[in-house]
């Protein structure tokens, strides 16, 4: 009963070889997917930031307040940017991963090391921090930290404004402030999520990539669940620097953090070790039940993609 749906003829040796760019389509689907499921989470969280006169009393207030007042759509506020974030994200990350499988396959065996696995994970975390993460949680630090809600008295007016106002005051390059720790964030975060995943799918459900086996949803939240803890126990340190990093403005003069490693040793030296994983909670609470989404919507498609691959090969002449 708890076996995945196998296809009728995967007796066969036959291994089927997922090509980079229906990964990159199975993680754009799963992002839009995990975009719209967790959306009030985020807005809830906003909310309860910026709430400075004690209006919320907790999440499940929060969340039940903005549906009375706001009507439930409101829920979904910024739905946009978010789930456009999340798919240009997965789509990267899962397309550079499988590209970077394949180049590292064994020719004549076709065999994957867990060494070249963890180097594929990593370097798709690296590509996606570089292009899509920096610049975005750039702009959605600067505008979380600030206190209010009165257009007038925010430095930031939204999204565009911020990003443009970065780039007047402390140029292009202001808007990778903080790259260099979200470069090893994302770049181990990921070596570790994709190698978990794998192992986890292995060893629970007996999948092998390219046996043609179909997950249930179920099997595949559980396997990505556990994966993606893994990431931010690993990585919480780089978060937090990167979240100091990005924060402080480069525009009045003096900044208090040089760098990532002088980050690292000012934050241990003023906060002591555990500052270093501060905030690791709300990422346990967003980023494994995220995980859980996006695997279970992304292995639907490629392992439905396997099948149909594997009939092809069987069909008779």
């Amino acid at each position: 009963m708890g076996e995945p749906q196998q296809s009728e003829r995967n007796q066969t040796a036959v291994t089927v070889t997922i090509p980079s760019y229906m990964k990159a389509v199975s993680g754009s689907i799963g992002g839009v997917v995990e975009a719209c499921c967790l959306q009030p989470i985020d807005v809830i969280k906003t909310r309860l930031q910026l709430d400075r006169f004690g209006t919320y009393k907790g999440i499940f207030h929060c969340g039940a307040t903005v549906a009375k007042t706001e009507g439930v759509r409101a829920l979904w506020k910024g739905l946009t940017p978010f789930a456009t974030h999340l798919t240009l994200k997965y789509a990267l990350r899962m397309g550079t991963n499988a590209f970077l499988q394949s180049t590292f396959r064994d020719s004549e065996t076709g065999q994957l090391s867990y060494q070249a696995r963890l180097l594929s994970g990593f370097g798709a975390g690296v590509l996606e921090a570089l292009v899509i993460v920096t610049p975005f949680e750039v702009v959605k630090i600067r505008l979380q930290q600030q206190k209010g809600l009165s257009p007038e008295l925010l430095k930031y007016k939204g999204p565009i404004h911020c990003a443009h106002m970065v780039i007047r005051e402390e140029g292009v390059l202001g808007l990778w402030a903080g790259a260099a720790p979200t470069v090893m964030r994302n770049g181990t975060n990921q070596a570790a999520m994709f190698t978990a995943k794998y192992l986890f799918d292995r060893v629970l459900w007996k999948k092998q990539e390219g046996d043609g086996t179909v997950l249930h949803p179920w099997q595949s939240m559980i396997s990505g669940f556990l994966a993606g803890t893994a990431g931010p126990i690993c990585t919480g340190p780089f978060d937090v620097v990167k979240t100091r990093l990005m924060a402080q403005s480069k525009s009045g003069g003096e900044v208090k953090y040089k760098g990532m490693v002088h980050a690292i040793k000012t934050i241990y030296a003023e906060e002591g070790l555990r500052a270093l994983w501060k905030g690791l909670l709300p990422r346990l609470m967003r980023i494994p039940p995220g995980q859980a989404i996006m695997w279970a919507v992304a292995d639907q498609v490629t392992g439905l993609y396997e099948k149909r691959i594997l009939q092809k090969h069987n069909a008779p002449l």
